[in-house]
């Protein structure tokens, strides 16, 4: 079977074998048999299979008898890639060398994962499958709830709350209490359909949230033109409030990402707290330990443990889906009017695709909300110091806390913490009903993983994916402009021969394709060699090339009066607005490539 995608991993193995000295043609035969009778699925969940039991390997230092199960043997490896596994491990005894070549680690790592998160479908039986498993996990927070509610004593995590947030929370909860948060609309979908500038238009309001949000201080620029408005805001009683739209979004082919979209008023109100939150922690000792914009401290950590093997790295199933209401109600109970804001502002139902009825809500929020990620986070970094205490059988201290810093850190779901004290962190989070993926957990070996960055012994062995099929004509532009950013990430990472093949397979699509700098705007090659401009601007004498660009078509959304100045007035920065934002807004309807000309960096 010849396809665009087996092309593109006969580049990327030909590559590969220069930079490990190997043969990769009988790997490439294999893998063209199984794809011709397997289909996709070989490339997108078999492959990526294959690399969940090779990491495990790396971790265990050893690679057992149940490992590679559906792949052909010989002696204790895998058949396939065997030119690069057989420089990792012993093919005898199955035991990692002393000296394995990381080189080989990365190009297993990079075979195997390049089509594991390309952006398809899945089948209809895989998105009622994690449809079905988000409902029952619902129900499996429920008895974490019933456990947490029944625990009256003092806990090492309430210890842990008090003394990591005690200030973070006193501040937000001061600043909500005399008005000084400053909602704002997310970019994206809505429960109730409102999109783009008809957001600044809200008109429907719930009576919790009127509790801590008067809708005469949110809905309308100021009180002048309250009377303007009054007759047609409706105050929602909770039994008519709008459910979260449950919807599957593409991760990988094997299951969907489930994501549950707010209605406009609860997202309007998390925005704006969320905000306070991280202004909050990243303006205190929390930025230490805990992260929303920058990944490279977790990144930098990862690659620590696994140099001197002291820190591990943990990763969580449906983290965000995971999170009980009541863990969120006794992390915030020192603070009722933040917690009643917080609470007001939570959808207490789901509307799920295949069920009939909006099901009632365990769990503190889905992804989706803007407060799933930081609240998450907070209760992530909390547990794990309270699980470190109890391994070294000492109190919840500030001296503990201090003693943390740069082997405690929380990005999302990412947590890294000292490898003495993992299993007790596990068992903590365990306790409020979470979920350590195993096989995305390292905390033995020389394999870490966090945050998008993968090391072996120090050595980065990340990689790079295609996200997108292979275009076939210039006018394929979202599938064109993937491949052209993945070339770049490829000539990155060092994937050369890969890159010059893709420059001729681009090269016959278009026309214009210079080499550029990484800052430029031009769809073109990033390199790391001179470019050289085309021509001058004669207006601020600098080089142009000729090249294609990005075009978004920003839809048609027209907004005045009352609506037009509510949106002045939530605006953030210095920066003025655009000029045609109220009569176009909202995420692009249609992306395309212009050609133009452009500075090349």
């Amino acid at each position: 079977m010849k396809s665009q995608e087996l092309t593109l991993l006969q580049w990327l193995l030909e590559d590969l074998q220069q930079w490990c000295n190997t043969s990769t043609a009988r790997d490439l035969r294999t893998i063209a048999d199984r794809v011709e009778h397997e289909g996709m699925s070989f490339l997108t969940i078999t492959l990526p299979d294959f690399c969940k039991d090779f990491e495990r390997c790396l971790s265990a230092g050893q690679v057992s008898a149940s490992d590679f199960c559906g792949f052909k043997k010989s002696g204790c490896l895998p058949s396939l890639l065997r030119g690069f596994t057989g420089r990792v491990f012993d093919a005898k005894t199955g035991k990692i060398l002393d000296e394995p070549d990381h080189h080989c680690i990365f190009a297993v790592r990079q075979v195997t994962l390049l089509f594991s998160k390309i952006l398809l479908p899945c089948s209809g039986e895989r998105t009622r499958a994690a449809l079905r498993k988000y409902v029952q996990t619902d129900k499996e927070v429920e008895l974490a709830n019933a456990q947490i509610t029944s625990q009256e004593e003092e806990t090492p995590f309430d210890v842990a709350v008090q003394l990591l947030y005690s200030g973070l929370f006193a501040k937000v909860e001061r600043e909500l209490y005399h008005g000084q948060d400053r909602p704002r609309h997310g970019p994206g979908a809505t429960a109730d359909n409102l999109r783009a500038n008809d957001k600044f238009k809200l008109r429907q309001w719930t009576e919790r949230l009127n509790a801590y949000f008067p809708f005469e201080e949110y809905v309308v620029p100021s009180l002048r033109f309250l009377a303007e408005v009054y007759d047609e805001v409706t105050l929602l009683p909770p039994e008519q409030e709008i459910p979260v739209r449950v919807t599957p979004v593409p991760k990988t082919l094997r299951t969907p990402r489930i994501i549950a979209i707010e209605p406009t008023a609860m997202q309007y109100v998390q925005q704006g707290l969320m905000e306070m939150l991280v202004e909050g922690i990243e303006s205190s000792f929390l930025d230490a330990y805990i992260g929303f914009s920058d990944q490279e401290p977790n990144q930098r950590l990862a690659e620590k443990g696994s140099r001197d093997e002291t820190l591990a790295t943990l990763d969580l199933s449906e983290a965000s889906d995971r999170v009980p209401n009541e863990l969120v109600n006794r992390m915030l109970r020192r603070n009722p009017w933040l917690l009643g804001a917080v609470q007001a502002c939570r959808s207490t139902s789901a509307c799920v695709p295949g069920y009939d009825e909006a099901m009632p809500l365990a769990k503190f929020a889905s992804m989706g909300s803007a407060l799933c990620f930081p609240v998450e986070a907070l209760c992530f970094t909390a547990i794990a110091i309270a699980g470190i205490a109890e391994s070294r059988g000492v109190p919840v201290t500030r001296r503990l806390i201090r003693e943390m810093k740069g082997q405690v850190r929380v990005y999302g779901d990412d947590i890294i913490v000292p490898v003495d004290c993992v299993n007790s962190v596990i068992e903590s989070l365990e306790d409020f009903g979470f979920q350590v993926n195993s096989r995305k957990s390292f905390w033995t070996g020389r394999f870490r993983e966090s945050c998008g960055k993968e090391y072996y012994n120090g050595h980065d062995v990340s990689i790079v994916r295609c996200r997108r099929m292979l275009p076939s004509s210039r006018s394929d532009h979202r599938n064109l402009i993937s491949l052209i950013e993945f070339r770049n990430l490829a000539y990155g990472r060092g994937l050369w021969v890969l890159a010059a093949r893709l420059d001729e397979y681009l090269g016959k699509l278009v026309k214009h394709y210079p080499v550029v700098h990484q800052t430029s705007d031009a769809l073109a090659r990033h390199s790391w060699l001179p470019y050289e401009g085309e021509r001058m601007c004669p207006n601020l004498q600098r080089p142009l090339v000729r090249a294609y660009v990005v075009k978004d078509t920003i839809p048609v959304s027209e907004l005045d009066g009352v609506g037009a100045l509510l949106k002045y007035f939530l605006k953030r920065g210095d920066e003025p607005l655009e000029r045609s934002h109220l009569r176009r807004s909202g995420r692009a309807v249609d992306v395309r490539t212009k050609l133009r000309w452009v500075s090349p960096y």
